[in-house]
This record gives structure tokens, sequence and C-alpha cells, in this order.
């Protein structure tokens, strides 16, 4: 049985939220929720865990809706939901992390923001995991190779209910500056992390804030990687060239991102809610002609506090109420557009 204690269900109830505050206006259902208020800041091969399915299928596309969805997904899939959930807490520095406190001189520890990156793992994760075995769908979790080694048993688990383990580097270290030898080595480091914790090989990797270095695809092509998510220029996957050979792309998100939302822009939970459904809403419009793909990300610290991980859930159930969406693993998907003829082809 999976450590984890089950956690009551979340209520979604609805009443009006008119509030700005990040952590109120939570279980606010999407018919009613308010128009978002201008931005206050800009933003900026794992094998398969068990034997679960890790594509969530909602209503399916019944046999006369089939030609005018396309044929872009295999299966008379219409659209694709991809969820990211990251495993970082533990691995930030002792001090000068990025969080809500104000910030200190760096030479000193700075106790109050490790203990709200503490937060992901003894709260956040285990809320997530439960809210997507309710909805019945699969994820795919980006770990630091530095909290997993903290939390072993944790990152096992996320494996074991059939979830995605993909690689984040070692440490919580930005990649751009590295030489490609330290590159190399953090990259393995994380490889060895994640495989010592769950058994299962990373293949899908995504940077420190997106940010690689020219070498970054070819250092991971020769690890056995076959799929990046930092380049977010496309809303479906794309293959690029590295040294002759297909590399998948399997986009990322910025502004279906919990961190750049609530943390950089200050969005409600409403406001969230509200983004994610107008986002869900176009690129379901658009499923007829183009193959489409929606990220969303879900941090352990931030996601993870109740009122976000309620918006989330209220987020799966709407998307899965719309005939042919289908809720993947990023692996699954790079898998998919290696394979598939259709898959946009860059740099060939």
């Amino acid at each position: 049985m999976p450590f984890l204690v089950s956690l009551l269900a979340l209520s979604i109830c609805p009443y009006e939220a008119t509030s700005c505050d990040p952590d109120k206006g939570d279980g606010v259902p999407f018919a009613s929720m308010t128009s978002r208020r201008d931005l206050i800041k800009a933003g900026a091969l794992a094998a398969m865990a068990c034997a679960v399915p890790s594509v969530a299928f909602a209503n399916p596309v019944r046999e006369q809706d089939k030609h005018a969805a396309g044929s872009f997904w295999r299966d008379g899939v219409r659209m694709v939901v991809s969820v990211s959930m990251q495993m970082e807490g533990g691995a930030q520095p002792a001090s000068g992390a990025e969080s809500p406190m104000p910030k200190i001189d760096p030479k000193y520890p700075d106790l109050p923001a490790s203990k709200w990156y503490d937060y992901g793992y003894k709260e956040g994760l285990p809320r997530l995991l439960e809210v997507f075995d309710r909805r019945k769908i699969k994820v795919t979790s980006h770990m630091v190779g530095a909290a997993v080694d903290l939390h072993p048993a944790l990152a096992k688990e996320i494996v074991q209910r059939g979830h995605e383990a993909s690689g984040h580097g070692q440490t919580w270290t930005a990649q751009f500056s590295m030489t490609p030898e330290e590159e190399r080595a953090s990259y393995q480091q994380s490889i060895e992390s994640i495989q010592r914790a769950t058994g299962t090989r990373p293949v899908g990797f995504n940077a420190f804030w997106l940010r690689g270095t020219p070498h970054t695809l070819e250092i991971l092509q020769s690890l056995g990687f076959i799929y990046h998510i930092d380049d977010v220029s496309r809303d479906e996957p794309f293959l690029v060239n590295v040294r002759d050979k297909p590399f998948a792309v399997v986009p990322y998100t910025l502004h279906m991102n919990d961190i750049v939302d609530y943390e950089t822009r200050y969005f409600s939970t409403a406001m969230y809610a509200d983004d994610l459904k107008a986002e869900f809403d176009a690129l379901y419009a658009e499923t007829g002609t183009r193959r489409r793909m929606m990220s969303v990300s879900a941090h352990d610290r931030i996601a993870g506090r109740p009122s976000r991980a309620n918006v989330l859930e209220q987020f799966i159930t709407y998307a899965q109420s719309h005939p042919g969406v289908a809720f993947m693993r990023k692996d699954e998907i790079a898998r998919f557009a290696l394979e598939s003829p259709l898959t946009v082809r860059e740099g060939t």
C-alpha cells in the first residue's frame, strides 16, 4: 500500500469569488469565474512505471465526429492535455532561493523560505497525487535529483502510481552557465538518483527555468533522453534535428504555469482557473484543423496548496467533460511524436 494517507475529497461549492488573495476564491465553478485583472508583473527512456494505463480519456469521440476532429492523435483523440508536476522541495540552496519571503543577505540561512519549500513534499505532492488518482489521470513529474535523494520513498510512490519520472537536473543550479563537462555530470547524477529511488530511467528533461546551453540537446541525446520540454514555441509536440537524428520537443508552458501566475503575476485562484478554461477552450476549438496540446504545470509547494489543488481538479474535470480529450504523460507524447508522420519537423 502507498504510504501516503488518502486525503478528504476536495469540495466544489459554487459561490462568487472576488478576492485578489492568491489563496482565496477557491472552489469557484468555471461558469462564474471573474475576468482576470491586468498583470501586476511580467513572468518569466523512463520505463513505464507500472501496468496501470497512463492515458486518461474523457468522453469518447463519436464515430461521426472523428473526421471533423481530424486524425492528428491516435484512437480518435481530439486534444491532449499534459500536466507537469515538479518535485523540487529540499533541493534549493540554504539561502537565495525564490520564495514569497523578502530577500536577505545570502550569507545567512533563510529558514522560513526553507520551510516554505518543505511544504512541497510534506503536503503538496501527497495532495496532488490524490487529485490525479481521483480524476484517473497520469502526469509527468520533473524531479530534481537532490530532492529525490532526500525523499526516495515519495519519488518511488509517484512512479508506483503510474506517473513518469523525468529529469530536472541534479541540484538547484542553472544549467546555462555550465561547461559541457559539468552539464553531462549533472544529468548523469540525476539519472542515477532517479533510477536508484524509482527503478526507472528518465527519458525527458526540463532545465532550470528552461535555460539550457547550446550543448544541452546533444548531451541529453547521448545519455539516452528522447525529449525535452524547454521550447515553448508551439502548441503541439514537434521534432528537432540533433546530430542528424530526431529529438522530440513536448512544449512546457509559462502562461499556464502556477509559479508564474501565482508567485509572479499574483493571480487569485479564480483568475488562474479562468485562464485555464480560456486556454483550453481556444485550443479545443482549433483541433479540427491542427494537432493541439495543452500543457499545465503544478509545482509541489505552489499548486499543492488546498485551494489551488481544488482549482486544478476542477479544471481537469472540466476538460474531461469534453469529447475526445486525453491526459497523457510526456514520454508517451514524445514517443507518439517520434512515430507519427504528421509531426512537425524542424531543421530537417
